[in-house]
């Protein structure tokens, strides 16, 4: 799926999309959202889901093409954008929302292995902490040895984990009943879960969970053979993706109640396809999740890596992070980015850290870097600027970007205060690597603007340490 130069190709570049985004999100999906909302907010909030995704689609697909120049996606975006502290943000978030995504993915593979091995429980006992260390570091090992080769294994998993998927919708689709899906539409019987505007609100940090990785394929955008695959990749990946989400969410509510559904263990989509078929449905969906798990890893070890060595590449990240081995696999990024997943894996031990808490404060991360992207492209339309000769294209543009910088307001209105008081104290450390790289290149760390913006992460920081030591917050 690359040519000899180690180019990616377009297989291969939505293959990064799919595989980023199908994870563990997609398995759990039944309970997850029954959870948070009944029947009709899950479909109003999937309306504002598809429209809000796929501007946000087309942004990274624009960007691509507009701004060739720019490597690295999200964080070249914000850079380019808002300037140099901006795009370090957006750099160091994404890469902390990545790999804090791993540790849940870790949690949820040996939680699903604990449904045939009791000793690995709910993915957080010891012995499942070693497994997952050795499987990440075998995961590690195997990156090292060339992008290339970590992506075409990637293109493997990712058809192997779909196939679960499409038999998944076509055997609910056969056994979807309208009355259970219609019995209670505004979920009036469950009346803990508030009003409908508070339903769809409660289900925005799952479906935005589920989509991360949308922006898979400009991160690898030097690394693409054709520049213009970048952005095919980005909406036929996004496409494919929400057709199987919908798929799932819709189809389980229609074999079993909202109640019932929301007191499933996960992965939901087991026990969901166990009701229709018995015992075997459970074990043919835990096992394309462990195939899933796995893909989606290497997906995200791989991302990982990319930005800390596209950011290092000029000057926003210090200069170790830009060291690639033979098989010019940025080697550092690498090391550091796997550290910090071990370093969370034994945390997992002795916190009541879940799956689903883990997911929240990694999409939470995520949300600054969308923000950005979508700020940047409504920049450029408003500006004319790459629109000299196609001014119904920026029309267009402008629109789109517009819708799509609004979703990114929504998003971080719906995470609420909590996760954007701890993601500010995930994103304050970031100044210390932020400082080394600027003087490296013998530059002043902040512009006047710069410092307000620190200033305001620093203050949310230190409310979000006191909250976790007076115990208002939780993580």
């Amino acid at each position: 799926m690359s040519d000899s130069s180690g180019k990616l190709k377009l297989g291969a570049l939505v293959a990064l999309v799919v595989g980023s985004m199908i994870g563990g999100g997609i398995f759990s999906l039944p309970q997850n959202m029954a959870a948070s909302a009944g029947v009709g907010a899950v479909l109003i909030g999937w309306a504002i889901t598809a429209v809000g995704m796929l501007t946000l689609a087309f942004v990274f697909q624009t960007l691509a093409n507009r701004k060739p120049d720019l490597d690295g996606g999200v964080y070249a975006y914000a850079k380019a954008g808002f300037g140099d502290y901006m795009g370090f943000s957006s750099a160091w978030g994404y890469w902390i929302s990545a790999w804090l995504g791993n540790v849940g993915y870790f949690v949820l593979l040996f939680s699903t292995l604990g449904y045939f091995f009791p000793i690995f429980g709910e993915g957080n006992t010891p012995a499942a902490i070693i497994g997952a260390s050795v499987l990440l570091w075998a995961v590690h090992f195997l990156v090292l040895r060339g992008i290339k080769e970590a992506a075409f294994i990637n293109l493997v998993t990712t058809v192997a984990k779909v196939v679960p998927l499409v038999l998944f919708a076509l055997i609910c689709l056969f056994a979807f009943k309208l009355d259970i899906f219609t019995a209670d539409i505004w979920a009036v019987g469950t009346p803990d879960l508030g009003s409908v505007m508070n339903q769809v609100r409660n289900m925005m940090l799952v479906t935005v969970w589920v989509f991360i990785g949308i922006e898979g394929a400009s991160i690898f955008s030097s690394r693409a053979e054709k520049r213009s695959d970048v952005g095919k990749a980005t909406v036929i990946g996004f496409v494919t993706v929400l057709l199987f989400l919908v798929l799932v969410n819709v189809l389980s509510l229609g074999i079993m109640t909202q109640p019932e559904l929301a007191k499933l263990q996960n992965p939901s989509m087991a026990a969901v396809l166990e009701h229709v078929v018995g015992h075997w449905g459970a074990v043919l969906i835990s096992v394309g999740l462990i195939i899933s798990l796995l893909g989606a890893l290497l997906s995200w070890v791989l991302l990982c890596a990319e930005i800390m060595f596209a950011a290092a590449k000029d000057h926003t990240m210090p200069e170790f992070l830009r060291r690639e081995n033979a098989n010019h696999v940025p080697a550092n990024a690498l090391w550091l980015t796997n550290a910090m997943v071990q370093i969370f894996l034994v945390i997992t031990l002795f916190s009541s850290s879940t799956y689903l808490s883990l997911i929240y404060l990694a999409t939470s991360m995520i949300l600054v870097p969308y923000l950005w992207s979508a700020g940047y492209a409504f920049l450029l339309a408003l500006r004319s600027e790459t629109y000299e000769q196609a001014l119904a294209e920026r029309q267009k543009d402008l629109i789109i970007g517009g819708i799509a910088l609004l979703y990114a307001i929504w998003l971080l209105y719906a995470g609420g205060v909590k996760y954007l008081l701890l993601s500010a104290l995930l994103y304050a450390p970031g100044v210390i690597l932020f400082a080394k790289a600027k003087r490296e290149v013998g530059q002043p760390i902040f512009t006047n603007v710069e410092k307000l913006i620190f200033a305001a992460v620093v203050i949310g920081a230190l409310v979000a340490a006191f909250g976790l030591y007076d115990g208002f917050l939780t993580l």
